[in-house]
This record gives structure tokens, C-alpha cells and sequence, in this order.
């Protein structure tokens, strides 16, 4: 069943990844206009999302982000799927990194890197960076139900000597590297809600306490891994620009997760500049309230 959900869907994914950008875009309006007018996707937790990390805003500026979002999240889907086929050369004009010097002079110092993002802007391109360094590049991910599809998305990332490992596989694998001398990018998205009888850890999100994934600074501090934030700002419609922030070389210095917090304040500044190109659709706030005493 899930090859025929494969072969009968993979086709139609091929031939929307070679139109043009252009069409692209026309048919992102389309699917924009399904997603938000017809099927209201997870309109209700949009909405309340918004109202509970901005009380400041009326219900006409809060309308008006939502609606800026779901733009935003229709074009992600579909520059997700012109991954399939968009040339390098075309994804570096489009998702520009400005100061990869510094990834180079980690390398130069023999530094393995944590590389800490938020859910903000896109991060479904950022495996184009691995064109512009030589760490090897890892992403921690959720497996996909679907193998095939699962096998898809890890064939597109392998193409740029990026490649996805499942959370419980991210020890084991970086431990081996590390033992082959192996220098090392792995990223985080780490900002998302862990589940509730796993979180060791709680801080203010927005203004609200949740429990936080602090399994990169984890990580950071037991290999010994410099840590980077890597801000993503959309330049307009298709094109972004991320900017590498160097949180810290030596992570074991740090009290514990501390490294964690200057992340999530990063990812709010990211929320205030331009509040609509977060992914409000996931139920971040959920856990509020439920921290044991």
C-alpha cells in the first residue's frame, strides 16, 4: 500500500518541481486558497496561538498574520517539492548565506558544530549549505511513515552530502564519526514542543513557560561541538538569507542550558521582526500550565 501511495503520487510531485518559479508560485496561491478558505487547516490553532504570545494585537492584526502565514507556509510546501529538481546553482541564488567564513574557521580549528535553528522562515533549504563547507552535514528529523517517501527526502539531502538521522540513531552516529575524525554539521529544530514525560526542562517561550528540546546543547557539551544559531530571514517571495551566529566554542563552560536559552531568544527576535513567517500551525503552547510543582 505504500509503494502504490509512492507511485501514484511521486509522479505528480516530479512534474510540479520542474515548473518555473513562476508557476510555481501560481499554483502555491491555489493550494493557499484550499488550504485556508476551503479546508481551514488548523485555522483554530493559529489563531489561538497567536492571541495567547500577543495579547497586544487586535483581532484584525492577528487576522491579518495568519493570513500573511499561510502564504508563507503554501510556498514552503511547494519549495519543498521543487527540491526534487531545482539545480544547485539556481538554490544558491536563492537561499544565500552570508558569513560562511565563519563555519571555515571552525573547520580550521578542528570543530565539530551543533547548528541550532528555529521553525522560522525556511529551513527545508538549508541542506544548500553543505555546498559551501566540507562538514559532513547531519539532520536530526522525525522518520516518515511512508519508507519510500522517507527514502525520497533522504536521497534529495544526500545530493548535497547532507544526510537525516532519527533522534534515537544521533549519539551513535556522531560518536563514530568523532572516533574517525570526522568533522561534523548537525542541525536542530529545536524550538518545537518535546513530549511532555521526556522534557527535563522548562523556560519562557514568548512569554509562556513550556518545556524545551535541549538535546543540541546535550549533545554540544558531550563531544565537545562549537554551537551555532543560524538566523533565516525572507527576503521576499522564494528568496531568503541566513546569517551563522557563534553562540559558543567551548559549551562545557556554560551552565546547563544556558546555551538553550540564548537560542530561544533568538528564534523570539526572529517571531517579532516578522511574526508571520513562523510555522504557527504546531501546538507549541500545548504543555502551558502542566509543569510539576
Amino acid at each position: 500500500m505504500q509503494f502504490l501511495a509512492y507511485i501514484l503520487v511521486y509522479p505528480f510531485l516530479w512534474c510540479i518541481s520542474i515548473l518555473p518559479f513562476r508557476l510555481l508560485y501560481a499554483v502555491s496561491d491555489g493550494v493557499f486558497v484550499l488550504l485556508f478558505h476551503v479546508f481551514g487547516y488548523r485555522k483554530k490553532v493559529v489563531i489561538e496561538n497567536l492571541r495567547l504570545v500577543f495579547p497586544e494585537k487586535s483581532e484584525k492584526e492577528l487576522r491579518a498574520i495568519r493570513k500573511k502565514f499561510y502564504h508563507h507556509l503554501c510556498d514552503m510546501i511547494l519549495e519543498s517539492i521543487k527540491s526534487i529538481t531545482i539545480s544547485e546553482k539556481e538554490m544558491t541564488q536563492r537561499y544565500v548565506i552570508g558569513n560562511v567564513d565563519q563555519i571555515h574557521q571552525l573547520e580550521k580549528e578542528g570543530k565539530s558544530i551543533v547548528l541550532m535553528m528555529g521553525h522560522y522562515a525556511s529551513w527545508e533549504w538549508v541542506f544548500i549549505l553543505q555546498t559551501l563547507i566540507n562538514h559532513k552535514g547531519y539532520a536530526i528529523y522525525k522518520q516518515l511513515s511512508n519508507k519510500y517517501f522517507d527514502a525520497l527526502v533522504k536521497r534529495i539531502r544526500a545530493k548535497y552530502n547532507s544526510y537525516l538521522i532519527t533522534t534515537k540513531d544521533t549519539f551513535s552516529t556522531l560518536i563514530k564519526a568523532k572516533e574517525n575524525n570526522e568533522l561534523t554539521i548537525n542541525g536542530f529544530a529545536f524550538d518545537q514542543s518535546p513530549k511532555l514525560e521526556k522534557t527535563i526542562y522548562w523556560q519562557k517561550f514568548m512569554g509562556i513557560e513550556v518545556p524545551v528540546h535541549v538535546g543540541a546543547e546535550v549533545l554540544a557539551k558531550r563531544l565537545d561541538m562549537a554551537v551555532v544559531f543560524l538566523k533565516v530571514k525572507k527576503v521576499k517571495r522564494g528568496f531568503y538569507h541566513g546569517t551563522f551566529i557563534n553562540l559558543t566554542k567551548t559549551p562545557q563552560e556554560y551552565p546547563d542550558f544556558d546555551i538553550t536559552d540564548k537560542a530561544l531568544k533568538l528564534v523570539e527576535e526572529q517571531i517579532h521582526e516578522a511574526p508571520e513567517y513562523y510555522l504557527w500551525t504546531h501546538k507549541r503552547w500545548k504543555h502551558r500550565g502542566k509543569k510539576p510543582q
